[in-house]
């Protein structure tokens, strides 16, 4: 059946072929001599399997049944029947292996390569466990065309439930297509039936059909301030219910259960909250990613505790948000060390005693994480005294680069005996103010030693940080955002808001901070990941900061 002279288009099986190799018998017939055959069916198998030999330089036997010697016409029937019984299997069907496949541990990017197909293709495959087996069923049958199902895949379980109930009444239409994607998300039309909240709480007004068998909000924005608010309500429940993590997706993004593995609460379990772009939410229980679920079986086979449960793996602050609070917080303590040259002189000496990371001598590099991070730095309102005192230190010194650095020579001997000499001459007033600038361009940014010296100066972040873009482009946490909306806004704003994406939460805090768009002025606000002593927002692990402080907070009990 695909017979020619040139070399098939195996691109299809190739990468099956070279995952798993042949598996299904080439068909062949005697070809002349005893040892001579030839292919009815299996060609391009038979090109894939020499492809993959001519790659890895080995060659290995290919499965093969062998016919009674016939005529053309027998070989003919038996390659069409072979090729035509080699159609593509249905997508329940594929939905139903690969699913076994992901259970068996597969990955998305594993399935792709082994069928040679994209992984947005076996996403959407998967996606159709999301839909009820009675939907399911239907599209393997062909009652439902593709574009139907793939709508119904982004519905909720009750949507579903509601289109079946629709498709079964006789007088009903059930959209379909285009029709159905602006059933489930198009419009403004909130049906009270999907409120978490008592509808005798909502002081908007609801309207019903002619028959009054259905009502609706008539305002959507005070609906979604009463429902966020109920949803803030359910999540903390669930938190003090015991629930390790509580994820409140946006609206309109879909749990996919293909992805997640089911896992009890005692174990780590998380509960997601899926919202429709319709307001009605589900909740699912005792849930982690497929990955986080390999982790925590991991850790049990190595022998920790099964019953703890697994602590969640996304850390409070990014990277470049870590690094962005150490830099701030490194150019408050030194500037403010700066007028306290008998802690310099002591921290110097404690510094040679016991040494430390920068010790050799080297200055403190502030090496930024990216661009952004660099030029909140270089514009902070402790970079200007430190830079001026610094200069006026190597003026002492007859130094020509009035922007240079203090300390962080390379240990000529020379160097070091005219460093001494010139000190010998200084003052004591002079020589206290050169120590205290190379103590501090040798004080280790996110250091337990910056903590300790910050809450021992008192420091006060406020007077020398203001939250700018650059802090508001790294926070990117919805949950952090939410809890920093409830600092400068109250409780009750952030609840109203709690689904809202980042963006939005992080415009609202800044209106607050400059009483813009009818909110109320909040001055000299700081997150607590600045103050000090730090604090944390929530219980995850991820915070350096709070970390360094609490190991050496115990030796400034007395303070």
């Amino acid at each position: 059946m695909r017979h020619g002279k040139r070399p098939p288009d195996i691109s299809d099986i190739l990468p099956s072929v070279r995952a798993r190799g042949v598996l299904v018998p080439l068909l062949v017939r005697p070809n002349g001599s005893p040892e001579s055959f030839e292919i009815v069916a299996g060609r391009r198998r038979y090109f894939a399997a020499k492809s993959v030999a001519d790659e890895r330089g080995q060659r290995h036997p290919l499965p093969c049944v062998i016919m009674e010697d016939g005529d053309d016409a027998d070989a003919l029937e038996a390659s069409l029947i072979e090729n035509i019984a080699r159609l593509d299997p249905d997508e329940v069907s594929q939905w139903e292996t690969f699913s076994r496949l992901i259970r068996e541990g597969r990955t998305v990017a594993d399935i792709a390569s082994t069928f040679g197909i994209t992984e947005l293709l076996v996403k959407r495959i998967l996606a159709l466990g999301d839909l009820l087996p009675r939907i399911r069923e239907a599209y393997r049958r062909e009652e439902i065309d593709a574009e139907t199902a793939r709508y119904l895949t982004m519905a909720s379980k009750a949507q579903q439930k509601d289109w079946l109930a629709i498709s079964a009444d006789p007088e009903q239409y059930a959209p379909r297509g285009y029709q159905l994607k602006q059933w489930l998300f198009g419009g403004q039309s909130i049906s009270t039936k999907v409120a978490l909240f008592a509808i005798e709480d909502y002081p908007g007004l609801t309207v019903s059909d002619l028959f009054g068998e259905d009502s609706y909000f008539a305002d959507a924005d005070l609906f979604w301030q009463k429902q966020n608010e109920a949803l803030a309500a359910t999540r903390d429940a669930y938190l003090e219910a015991g629930w390790c993590e509580v994820v409140v997706l946006e609206p309109g993004q879909n749990f996919h259960s293909w992805d997640h593995e089911k896992t009890p609460k005692k174990k780590g379990g998380k509960v997601f909250i899926a919202v429709t772009h319709r307001g009605a939410v589900e909740c699912h229980e005792g849930w982690l990613s497929r990955k986080e679920a390999r982790r925590a079986r991991a850790q049990v086979e190595g022998g920790e505790d099964a019953e703890t449960p697994a602590k969640p793996s996304r850390p409070e602050l990014t990277g470049p948000m870590q690094n962005y609070v150490d830099l701030h917080r490194h150019a408050a303590v030194r500037a403010a060390m700066l007028d306290h040259s008998g802690v310099a002189m002591r921290l110097m000496v404690s510094h040679a005693i016991t040494g430390s990371g920068l010790w050799q001598v080297r200055p403190e590099p502030q090496r930024a994480a990216n661009e952004t991070v660099a030029a909140s730095i270089a514009g902070s309102k402790a970079q200007i005294p430190f830079a001026e005192k610094r200069r006026e230190v190597l003026a002492l010194f007859g130094a020509s680069d009035e922007d240079g650095r203090v300390a962080g020579g390379n240990g000529d001997a020379f160097a070091t005996a005219s460093v001494f000499a010139r000190l010998l001459a200084l003052s004591e007033d002079d020589v206290m103010r050169v120590l205290a600038i190379v103590m501090a361009e040798t004080l280790e940014a996110g250091s337990a030693v910056i903590e300790a010296l910050g809450n021992h100066l008192n420091v006060d972040m406020g007077a020398w940080w203001q939250p700018d873009d650059a802090f508001f482009d790294l926070l990117r946490d919805k949950e952090i955002a939410n809890l920093m909306l409830a600092d400068v806004g109250g409780k009750h704003v952030a609840d109203g808001n709690v689904a809202e994406k980042v963006k939005t939460q992080k415009k609202i805090i800044r209106d607050f901070l400059s009483g813009e768009n009818g909110r109320r002025q909040v001055e000299a606000w700081l997150p607590r990941w600045m103050k000090f002593p730090a604090e944390s927002y929530t219980d995850r692990s991820g915070f350096r900061t709070a970390d360094q402080w609490a190991r050496v907070q115990a030796l400034f009990a007395c303070e």
